[in-house]
């Protein structure tokens, strides 16, 4: 999937680098430190009920090459931006790439 982020070109890559990207900096981790992961399942829930701040955050962390938090909030926040149409093309992305389809498919509502 590409988006346009202030005319600039970016792929949104589900793979296993994202889960971690997504897992480091949104993921649980306990008292000593270690990582828990997590941040894919709290966020396709999310996702499915149309949380703006999580599809931020799981643009940002697919976006290749890499994105400022701050432009994808913009892009979302942008009245041009067909809103439900991102959440669904994100959406039915995670829900066919192969390192996160099958939690995809668990979490549809």
């Amino acid at each position: 999937m590409e988006i346009t982020i202030e005319g600039k070109k970016y792929q949104l890559n589900f793979g296993v680098g994202f889960v971690r990207d997504l897992d480091e900096k949104y993921g649980m981790s306990n008292q000593a430190g270690f990582s828990l992961g997590m941040a894919l399942t709290k966020a396709l829930p999310a996702l499915n009920a149309y949380d703006p701040a999580v599809l931020s955050e799981v643009i940002q962390c697919a976006a290749e090459p890499s994105v400022s938090l701050a432009k994808v909030d913009g892009l979302i926040d942008d009245p041009e931006t067909d809103i439900e149409k991102l959440f669904t093309d994100v959406l039915k992305e995670l829900s066919e790439a192969n390192a996160v389809k099958l939690a995809a498919k668990k979490f549809r509502h």
